[in-house]
């Protein structure tokens, strides 16, 4: 049931799964050179619900937030491989710099985020909590970020081909 899709596209189906009662996990972010901790982040993340969403930034918004080197894979290669792992339902790309509009649309049961996130910090946490929903926070792998991967290469290959 994997899918990158639209908003416009996604919200009958969000319809469908809040009169079915099914609990919608929300969670975002760049998923820059995929690794072990973005696919466990992730699987926890789905065992808070039965459907996980998962916000994926545009190479624009990448830019503006991480700078012009980023992102390192396009934004569809980065939302297809988000969308075939097994814990992600559906795959929404989105091109502001933060989700607050996706989570106001979609209004997710549970938004999701990781650990090193303060609640407050966490955008659309006031959204989720006025509409009954819960905020969790996830703890993130020391030393398993797409920061560390891309130091790890510049270290062992510099500028080396």
């Amino acid at each position: 049931m994997q899918h990158v899709i639209s908003l416009e596209a996604f919200l009958p189906i969000r319809s469908q799964l809040k009169k079915a009662g099914k609990t919608v996990v929300f969670t975002n972010g760049v998923f820059d050179l995929l690794h072990r901790g973005h696919v466990e982040y992730l699987q926890k993340a789905r065992e808070l619900g039965d459907v996980l969403v998962v916000g994926v930034n545009t190479d624009d918004s990448v830019r503006r937030i991480k700078g012009s080197k980023r992102p390192i894979l396009p934004q569809e290669d980065r939302a297809y491989l988000v969308g075939m792992l097994k814990p992600v339902d559906y795959v929404i790309l989105f091109a502001e710099d933060t989700p607050e509009n996706l989570i106001r649309a979609i209004l997710p049961e549970v938004l999701v985020k990781g650990a090193d996130y303060q609640i407050e910090e966490i955008v659309g946490h006031d959204i989720v909590l006025q509409h009954g929903g819960r905020v969790e926070r996830i703890a993130l792998i020391p030393g398993r970020g797409t920061t560390d991967i891309i130091e790890t290469v510049l270290n062992r290959y510099g500028g080396a081909r």
